[in-house]
């Protein structure tokens, strides 16, 4: 049980993209990586070291592929609820991909070691208290995902569900609140690229 716990945590830590935002693609055939397990950022040149195995290198591709789809519906979505936003969605979604791509950057190596190694002690620290009883599987979410409990997905669900009841007042309203959700998550970014 344990085990299980600590890998959906883990699994949850590293899919997280409210924070994390990873997007990372594997390299094309016909391009030849530049060290094992690397991975092609956004369809530029450089690549990003993954501590991986290959056989879930498929993960990678499945996420990154995910979020592209997501991306798409998000930008379909605004055309057709909040078509005055386009332009500032596209700003804040391209700022989002520009920060990820800092983010991963190899002159950002030892901040994203740092942040993972103390987001994983935070976590050990959080599972000693749930094994002790000190706190509940929901208090342990909670706290693992620094308070937020992933409201960006939540949002764009909540968005889903309103766009397939055509509920197109609602549709907007969650758009709008997406949109800041994404604002202040690139916010966290550039503190973190910065730092």
């Amino acid at each position: 049980m344990k085990v299980r716990i600590m890998i959906m945590m883990l699994g949850l830590l590293l899919a997280m993209p409210g924070f994390t935002s990873a997007n990372v693609q594997v390299p094309d055939e016909n391009q030849k990586p530049s060290a094992p397990n690397s991975h092609e950022i956004d369809g530029e040149k450089g690549t990003e070291e993954c501590d991986c195995d290959e056989k879930h290198e498929h993960m990678h591709k499945n996420w990154q592929e995910k979020m592209a789809e997501r991306e798409q519906k998000l930008l379909t979505w605004v055309n057709q609820y909040t078509p005055d936003k386009k332009e500032e969605w596209t700003k804040v979604l391209s700022e989002k991909k520009e920060l990820r791509n800092k983010w991963l950057s190899p002159e950002n190596a030892t901040k994203r070691e740092k942040w993972k190694q103390e987001k994983m002690e935070k976590i050990q620290a959080l599972k000693k208290q749930l094994d002790e009883g000190k706190i509940t599987k929901e208090e342990f979410v909670q706290k693992a995902h620094g308070g937020k409990a992933m409201g960006n997905w939540k949002s764009f669900h909540d968005l889903k569900a309103a766009v397939d009841t055509r509920n197109d007042k609602q549709a907007a309203e969650l758009l709008n609140q997406l949109l800041e959700q994404t604002k202040q998550h690139n916010e966290k970014m550039k503190a973190m690229v910065v730092e």
